[in-house]
């Protein structure tokens, strides 16, 4: 079992999550999310006031998968999320040691699917 974290620009993730719904993953947390990166930030007028802005909109997923689906999570995320660009984001592929289901108190892989 994997932990997969992918910080990716809000504008890709409609694409992202139908990429992965068609890949067979459909289960994620989708959080809203600030930070700089290599992106670095940019500059822009407020009444009339030049501003740096350095931490950058992103959108996080985190979704845990077993361990057959995490090449395909992965690589549907880097296609669909890629532009190209500087500021594309970061995948985090992490051990996942547990996964317990509070409903049902399955655990392990079964826990995820």
């Amino acid at each position: 079992m994997k932990w997969i974290v992918a910080v990716i620009r809000p504008e890709k993730l409609t694409d992202v999550k139908q990429a992965l719904a068609q890949a067979g993953v459909g289960k994620m947390t989708v959080t809203n999310v600030i930070g700089c990166g290599q992106q670095g930030g940019y500059t822009e007028n407020y009444r009339g006031a030049e501003m740096e802005i350095n931490l950058v909109k992103k959108v996080k997923l985190e979704i845990a998968v077993n361990d057959a689906y995490v090449d395909i999570t992965v690589r549907t995320i880097m296609d669909t999320a890629f532009t190209g660009n500087i500021g594309d984001g970061k995948i985090f592929v992490l051990p996942l040691e547990r996964c317990i289901r509070v409903r049902t108190e399955e655990e392990g892989p079964e826990a995820i699917g």
